[in-house]
């Protein structure tokens, strides 16, 4: 607004300036010729009571001094018109002024062509506009600059307590350096704020890891004894039938202990990542566990990954269940006789393995919901599903910083790409 402004007004501004130097310069033609009339007499300009005019080349600026009546008095400066003997009509900036010369009235004008004002005016302004323009840049830059060095804590704290931790993991508090209060105050507040959900994320990692295992023990001791029911001789089938339902239940339950187990080793770190394996050494290793199931709905199954292609600094364990449960998937929300791929391509830096079907698909607004725990859609309600698998492919994922991109459409099939860095898959 204020430059706009400034804009608007520079015009109006450089024409007052050059007004008043104008007229500034026509006040000390105007004392300097009245200091010759005092010193020399009215006689330097005016012989025999003729007139005195003189014109600078193309009557630029012109001066005339004419014996006037007694009552005649002008002082002023301003703008008028005069008509020349050839026949040429100007404008000009014309001083007038009376005085009094041996008890005669003399008229003093002194002008200055308006058409040499604004050719003054066009360059005062473009300097000007020259000005405001390195004011605008400058004003910019220190702004910029200032902005970087006030701002600098700010981005010290986002960039250390929030972009670099790795969530929920979190180091030991470490102050950001600053001398304004408001930062020192917000560096605070986030740490405790990362402090309180650190600490609730444990609570709960250590809560399902006792959970499970204190599980794991009751469970095992139910199926015992109900396996040592069935050995009795005198044993009806009624109770067969409720003791097979009560098996049925406890491994149900057993299975969903062992994976929030898992999930919690995970999350907790406590696997190594020592191991090296052949990608397709492990992928034939899924499809050795899992070919009765292909079979069972004729499912094809192709693997396309380069031979030469090799797992390293992995967790060969956790990496199997990542690709048994992603295939598992693929071969539980398949048709009859659909197919599944496996791709394997090297993308600049990364290497790149997708899993592909030609199932039943994912809706849309369902995909962002899928690695949620415990997150079951209709489709897998139809499977008998936990809702766990994605979840511990996520968790496994990211403790190897594996990135996972999912595309899906309805009733044509799902593809789930997983993204590998450079550090964990090397070309022999």
């Amino acid at each position: 607004m204020i430059v706009v402004l400034f804009v608007l007004l520079v015009p109006v501004l450089i024409r007052n300036i050059s007004s008043n130097y104008v007229d500034s310069k026509l006040t000390k033609q105007k004392n300097k010729l009245l200091q010759i009339v005092k010193t020399r007499g009215i006689e330097a300009y005016i012989e025999n009571g003729e007139s005195y005019g003189s014109y600078l080349p193309l009557k630029e600026e012109y001066i005339s001094l004419d014996e006037v009546e007694p009552n005649y008095f002008s002082d002023t400066i301003k703008r008028g018109k005069r008509l020349f003997s050839e026949g040429d009509t100007l404008e000009y900036r014309i001083l007038s002024h009376t005085f009094k010369v041996k008890n005669k009235n003399y008229l003093l004008e002194i002008g200055k062509s308006v058409d040499t004002l604004d050719e003054t005016s066009s360059p005062l302004q473009s300097i000007a506009f020259q000005v405001l323009l390195g004011m605008i840049l400058l004003t910019i830059l220190a702004d910029q600059f200032y902005s970087n060095y006030v701002l600098k804590p700010l981005r010290l704290i986002i960039k250390t307590k929030l972009v670099g931790q790795k969530f929920p993991n979190f180091q030991s508090y470490r102050k950001v350096r600053t001398t304004t209060t408001d930062f020192e105050y917000l560096d605070i507040s986030i740490h405790k704020m990362v402090e309180t959900i650190a600490d609730k994320f444990h609570k709960e990692r250590e809560f399902i890891s006792n959970a499970s295992h204190e599980l794991m023990t009751p469970i095992s001791i139910l199926q015992s004894k109900i396996e040592n029911m069935f050995e009795e001789e005198d044993i009806n089938d009624e109770l067969k039938g409720r003791l097979l339902e009560m098996q049925k239940i406890l491994n149900r339950l057993k299975s969903i202990t062992k994976t929030l187990l898992l999930i919690s080793q995970i999350e907790n770190e406590q696997f190594l990542k020592e191991d090296k394996v052949a990608v397709a050494e492990l992928l034939q290793d899924v499809y050795d566990e899992i070919s009765i199931r292909l079979q069972d709905k004729n499912i094809s199954y192709d693997i396309f990954v380069p031979e030469n292609w090799n797992f390293i600094n992995i967790n060969k364990f956790l990496l199997f269940n990542l690709f048994f449960n992603l295939i598992n998937n693929a071969i539980k929300y398949n048709n009859e006789g659909g197919s599944i791929k496996i791709t394997g391509t090297a993308v600049h830096n990364t290497f790149m393995i997708s899993i592909t079907d030609n199932g039943i698909g994912i809706a849309a607004d369902a995909i962002p919901f899928i690695f949620n725990r415990f997150k079951k859609f209709r489709q897998s309600l139809q499977q008998d599903s936990f809702g766990l698998g994605l979840p511990i492919v996520k968790s496994i994922a990211g403790f190897h910083d594996i990135e996972i991109e999912v595309m899906s459409e309805k009733d044509t099939g799902s593809t789930f790409k997983l993204i590998f860095p450079a550090t964990l898959i090397i070309a022999t």
